[in-house]
């Protein structure tokens, strides 16, 4: 199973651990563009700062951001299941899995980054700003950058197993599940059970748990399908469409009671 998540806005402190080493990150096929964004970025944040803040959609308040960009290359680095937090992370707590669940939660996530493209858990990154939806002056938007290589990237990653998309729209973007991998996707919503609204919040909380709960239970469903029981099993309420014709993925609806 293969589990892909949004990244957090918020993120920890890189702390004073060793820089960056880019070679040594997951999904290596990703380098190249990695490190074109990776430049780009450094320069931009190292020169004209409204510049730099206008172009990552930053507040007055977040100016701090484009100094910490600047020295991405030289900051400390941590895994980046301690650099992500914010709502669904928080929920998610990976620091507090058994030594099994972080094993597998090393072998099946893929958070998704406007930076990195994507990477495991376990890659050591530093701290940084820069979502999926900004747009670089040199790259473009970084959507539309990332769309070849993941193309190539992503389908090897995922192999012939279950691919569990649990991504917002603007991460979405850079991969669409296509053919046979699209059979085997399953996309999530949570909706709130009495309005059937989706709620920003407990979505993010609730998709964070969903994943712990299925680490924990050391869950391996094969296929949407069983993802469908698995679930059950564990006591959520889940509605499920299969794709209407060839190509596409599987919907599920996870409905929750209490909005928390």
């Amino acid at each position: 199973m293969l589990v892909l998540l949004p990244p957090s806005e918020g993120k920890a402190s890189s702390g004073r651990g060793a820089p960056l080493k880019p070679e040594s990150l997951s999904l290596p096929g990703l380098a190249e563009a990695r490190e074109a964004v990776l430049t780009e970025l450094v320069e931009l944040c190292s020169g004209d700062e409204d510049k730099a803040r206008e172009v990552l959609g930053l507040s007055e308040g977040l100016r701090g951001e484009v100094a910490k960009n600047a020295e991405l290359r030289t900051a400390g680095a941590r895994p980046a299941g301690e650099i992500y937090t914010g709502v669904l992370y928080d929920a998610l707590g990976l620091a507090s899995l058994d030594p099994a669940a972080k094993r597998r939660a090393a072998r099946s996530l893929l958070v998704f980054s406007g930076l990195w493209g994507a990477v495991r858990v376990t890659d050591r990154i530093p701290s940084y700003r820069c979502s999926m939806g900004v747009k670089l002056p040199g790259l473009g938007a970084l959507g539309a950058h990332w769309r070849t290589p993941m193309a190539s990237v992503l389908p090897e990653a995922a192999g012939d197993g279950l691919v569990l998309d649990l991504r917002s729209a603007a991460y979405a973007a850079a991969w669409k599940p296509k053919g046979e991998v699209a059979g085997r996707t399953a996309t999530v919503r949570v909706l709130h059970a009495p309005t059937r609204k989706v709620v920003s919040h407990f979505n993010k909380a609730t998709k964070g748990r969903i994943v712990r709960s299925l680490l924990s239970a050391g869950a391996a469903p094969g296929s949407p399908a069983e993802l469908v029981e698995a679930l059950r099993d564990l006591g959520y309420v889940v509605e499920a469409a299969a794709p209407a014709k060839a190509g596409q993925t599987w919907s599920l609806d996870v409905l929750v009671d209490e909005v928390h």
